[in-house]
């Protein structure tokens, strides 16, 4: 595919897959999303339904989650009564 003639970045693709739902209502991520969503095998996922669709979310563990407010505005202007 040439990107040349799209302004967007590699990141900005979503990779579109059809899955079958089996007999027990289960479904496959394909490798190429989970390899791009960085999802392993016992991993937690949120399931939500939004606008008549189903979205997957993989939750992060904690000790991954350090360091990604870094660099964050703090400097949020409070009333008198708070600390």
């Amino acid at each position: 595919m040439d990107l040349s003639y799209y302004d967007i970045t590699i990141d900005q693709i979503n990779i579109m897959s059809t899955v079958t739902v089996s007999p027990k209502y289960q479904v496959v991520i394909p490798k190429e999303v989970r390899e791009s969503m960085g999802i392993y095998s016992g991993q937690k996922i949120q399931v939500l339904t939004y606008q008549n669709r189903i979205e997957l979310i993989p939750i992060k563990p904690m000790k991954k989650m350090k360091g990604f407010l870094k660099g964050i505005n703090t400097g949020v202007d409070r009333d008198d009564d708070r600390v």
